[in-house]
């Protein structure tokens, strides 16, 4: 994605909403970076960051007009890192949680918006959100939502500042379903304090292409 300063990033295996996650951006001297910012958009006009764990996901479909993201649609773009994500699928009795990634397991990049809220006493703080479509059709029968996984030919894309709406909004449909895979997992996952590799751990072979 790019060359830049990369500072060291701890793995992670079960990232929840108002922690802290990777993102590269491209910043004012157009040079690629990666940085930690909380998971949950706070935009720099709200009174406090409480907002931000209500605006964890945007609609890829609508954020180039809402007042919370339009203004970081046009010009606070990122790549959220990331190597799988999970999704709950409701089930008799419960919520069966599925690890879903690309086949293999290769990292990829969420589109992201982030901001810069600057608090009382100088806090700043610096946040995003991660973009969401409709579901591919490995993903269907498990959400009715998906997060926007950009194809490498769409991440410089994102990250140019002179892109236009349109064609952004262009890169923002569900990602192929025959290129991911859905693995049933635990519901250890479900306990966002619990973040190892057993996270992680299949209770069956993985189901390629279409699950039904």
């Amino acid at each position: 994605m790019g060359g830049g300063d990369s500072p060291e990033i701890a793995a992670r295996f079960n990232v929840a909403p108002t922690q802290l996650a990777p993102v590269v951006i491209a910043g004012e001297d157009g040079v690629r970076r990666a940085v930690e910012m909380r998971w949950g958009l706070v935009p720099y006009w709200a009174e406090g960051p409480e907002i931000g764990s209500r605006m964890i996901n945007a609609r890829s479909e609508t954020v180039a007009e809402k007042a919370a993201f339009r203004d970081s649609f046009r010009r606070r773009r990122c790549l959220v890192a990331a190597d799988g994500f999970y999704e709950w699928q409701k089930v008799a009795g419960g919520k069966q949680p599925f690890l879903l990634r690309l086949t293999g397991g290769a990292p990829f990049g969420f589109a992201g918006l982030w901001d810069r809220w600057r608090g009382p006493r100088g806090r700043i703080l610096e946040s995003f959100t991660i973009l969401t479509t409709t579901p591919n059709e490995l993903v269907a029968p498990i959400h009715d939502r998906m997060p926007v996984i950009l194809a490498p030919e769409g991440r410089d894309l994102w990250l140019d500042e002179a892109a236009s709406g349109e064609a952004l909004q262009g890169v923002l449909g569900p990602y192929a379903a025959a290129a991911m895979e859905a693995i049933a997992v635990s519901d250890y996952v479900s306990n966002p304090a619990h973040d190892s590799l057993r996270c992680m751990q299949p209770l069956l072979p993985p189901a390629q292409g279409t699950l039904f």
